[in-house]
């Protein structure tokens, strides 16, 4: 499932799932509009919270995003690791899975 964040109240109730992305990206990033279609292949196998860098910067700049998309994964609220950038569908679930 995809959901984007609507309030920034609402991020720490939303990262609380068993494992969860976090997708920080922007409307204008031509990268992060890539790997979004990727995340939608994926909605059976990974919860996505989608975070608009612009809408949320506190959020962005809190957990160190620096470039776009910047995608962490979160385990039971969290965090356990993250990349930056464009990755593959098999990148990305290699990722979730080790």
């Amino acid at each position: 499932m995809i959901k984007h964040l609507d309030e920034e109240e609402n991020f720490v109730n939303e990262i609380q799932a068993d494992k969860i992305l976090v997708d920080f990206y922007a409307e204008w990033c031509g990268p992060c509009k890539m790997i979004g279609q990727i995340f939608e292949t994926m909605e059976d196998e990974i919860e996505v919270l989608k975070v608009n860098t612009d809408e949320f910067p506190d959020l962005a700049q809190k957990f160190g995003v620096m470039s776009i998309p910047t995608v962490i994964l979160f385990k039971n609220g969290s965090e356990v690791d993250k990349f930056i950038g464009l990755r593959s569908k098999e990148e990305i679930l290699e990722f979730i899975n080790k």
